[in-house]
């Protein structure tokens, strides 16, 4: 297939702002192109799985340099002309449009050479690496049409501005191999699915695709699938040790009362760690270990693959785990914000292991020995749980009280408190484990009000000693379609100094490689950068595009745990609004 072809897609999904227009155009793409799942990565904008560990690792400065090479115009005004339109496709565009003017001549690219081409990205290491991805890029480059380097170059850099978020990819899935057989049919003067028979069967559809991605994490494998074997083939999918599903979720409940109603009674009560998911997969004697937002840190915790080896005596496996930092001196628990770039460390391992030790509670699983358990009750999965993990220091199955006695739930929570967490898990003992969902088999139970994950989308730079600094930061949340609304600024909880906590000079570093525009002292980062932030109150607002805003929010901890795909959303924001003071 000609990589034109894919290009004019991704076209016509950013002239759109529908979102069905945008799932009857990618189902209709795939319809019109069968055999070629594997197309479907591309059309998400990226090369490989979310459960692949591979990266294409290519920073903004080898990228500047790569269409250096392949127009011939200069890294600084490629640089300038960057920051004046704020993305860098359109400058690809515009400088192969010259290029192309001077020439003549484009050799016609296909979508097997551009995959082949940035998956070689991700294999590449040693010596002389950027030298070799800046020429692979810029060979793909020199072949492209102006509108093929626009998408090229945005692919590469991980932002495509085609607002295609996991629903869409699903909803487009299940209309490109199942359409026919639900009868659905798009009206595009109404902006509206027609159904043929009943639209619950349509709604099913949707469901069971999205279950066997939350599986899988892979919508190249479910097409291929429905392609190959229909919509039963979905049935047949199993969880695989070493790819990663996406962990059940917890909503928040306001009281023990409020909890108990949600989940039921009895019910199982786990004290609630300021620690982060660890989702721990282990077949024969390799061990995988996934943060949240699927990414492998297996090597950033060699001490606790050595301990899963030692304690857990199964052949395969795969468990859900918070993973707590704990105090050298004093042996108590240490907050999230404290031990978080243990996740992100690529060298001094051992050593930042001795000095930010964490201990590794264990509280469900989910696959044992070649046999699949989510849909077993929680009561059944922990007592195997049990059997499967030896009880040691810095290794054990979490603690847990079951009753239906609210007094008794009541006192552990204190417990829990007085020990330094956060709260309780209190979860319903007959419960499924049901991967990305939050469905009221589980809730958390926390004495503060709840926190929000938002994502950087912007900043300022600071004046006088923090002139050097990002000092005030914009922040968005997701909204129905997935697209990312603001809804505040935060400037505060940072620290001057690296000593006292996470330091606005770190924020800074890790900001700068995403600048894609500035103006002024503003800057606009490619959104990818997830924080905690504490807040007064939340506020009605015209100003920020969600429609709210955060009274003097308040930066808490870097969640590198977490991606943008998990960042709170505005249902959340607006659940949370209408609970203050009684509006609910």
């Amino acid at each position: 297939m000609d990589y034109l072809d894919l290009v004019k897609l991704y076209a016509s999904l950013e002239k759109t702002s529908k979102r069905l227009e945008k799932t009857v155009l990618v189902g209709e793409f795939l319809q019109s192109h069968k055999g070629g799942c594997h197309i479907i990565y591309l059309i998400e904008g990226k090369v490989f799985p979310d459960w692949d560990s591979r990266k294409m690792g290519v920073a903004s400065r080898l990228l500047l340099k790569a269409l250096s090479v392949s127009t011939g115009e200069s890294i600084a005004k490629i640089e300038m002309r960057w920051k004046k339109l704020g993305d860098i496709g359109e400058v690809a565009e515009e400088l192969t449009k010259k290029k192309t003017q001077s020439t003549l001549f484009s050799q016609s690219l296909t979508v097997d050479k551009v995959q082949k081409n940035l998956e070689k990205l991700a294999e590449l290491e040693g010596q002389g690496t950027v030298d070799r991805k800046v020429k692979i890029i810029a060979e793909l480059l020199s072949s492209a049409s102006p509108l093929e380097a626009k998408y090229l170059v945005r692919t590469v850099i991980g932002d495509m501005r085609t607002g295609l978020g996991e629903g869409v990819m699903r909803d487009a899935i299940v209309w490109a191999y199942l359409s026919k057989e639900i009868q659905v049919s798009y009206d595009k003067e109404k902006n509206a699915l027609v159904f043929g028979t009943d639209r619950k069967d349509y709604a099913q559809a949707v469901d069971e695709v999205e279950e066997a991605y939350n599986l899988t994490n892979d919508f190249a494998k479910i097409a291929e699938l429905l392609e190959k074997k229909g919509r039963k083939g979905l049935s047949s999918i199993e969880l695989t040790p070493g790819k990663p599903i996406k962990v059940m979720l917890y909503p928040k409940a306001e009281t023990i009362e409020e909890a108990l109603k949600t989940v039921g009674s009895p019910a199982a009560c786990e004290y609630k760690f300021d620690g982060f998911r660890l989702q721990i997969h282990k077949n024969a004697d390799k061990v995988w270990m996934f943060t949240r937002r699927l990414e492998e840190v297996s090597k950033q915790f060699p001490e606790l693959i050595a301990l899963v080896k030692k304690n857990i005596k199964v052949s395969s496996c795969i468990i859900d785990s918070e993973a707590v930092g704990f105090s050298v001196k004093t042996g108590k628990y240490l907050p999230f914000q404290n031990i978080s770039q243990r996740i992100k460390r690529k060298y001094d391992i051992e050593e930042l292991a001795k000095k930010l030790p964490v201990e590794l509670n264990m509280f469900d699983l989910m696959y044992l020995d070649g046999k699949t358990l989510i849909k077993e009750s929680f009561e059944k999965r922990r007592k195997k749980l049990l059997k499967v993990v030896v009880n040691k220091p810095l290794i054990r199955v979490i603690d847990q009280l079951v009753t239906d006695d609210a007094k008794k739930i009541d006192d552990f929570y204190k417990e829990s408190l007085k020990s330094g967490n956060e709260g309780l898990m209190i979860k319903n003992i007959e419960g499924m484990y049901k991967p990305g969902k939050r469905v009221g088999y589980g809730v958390k139970l926390k004495p503060v009000m709840e926190t929000l994950d938002v994502v950087i989308v912007g900043g300022e730079w600071g004046e006088g000693k923090r002139a050097h600094w990002i000092s005030s930061f914009r922040i968005a949340v997701r909204n129905a379609n997935g697209d990312l609304v603001e809804i505040g600024r935060v400037a505060t909880g940072l620290k001057e100094k690296p000593e006292e906590g996470f330091s606005f000079a770190e924020m800074t570093e890790l900001l700068k490689p995403l600048i894609v525009k500035e103006t002024g002292k503003e800057v606009v980062v490619n959104p990818s950068v997830v924080i905690e932030v504490a807040y007064e109150e939340i506020q009605k607002s015209p100003t920020y595009s969600s429609g709210y805003a955060l009274r003097f929010p308040r930066f808490l901890a870097l969640r590198a745990d977490r991606g943008v795909e998990d960042s709170s959303d505005l249902d959340l924001v607006e659940e949370l609004y209408n609970k203050q003071r009684g509006r609910s």
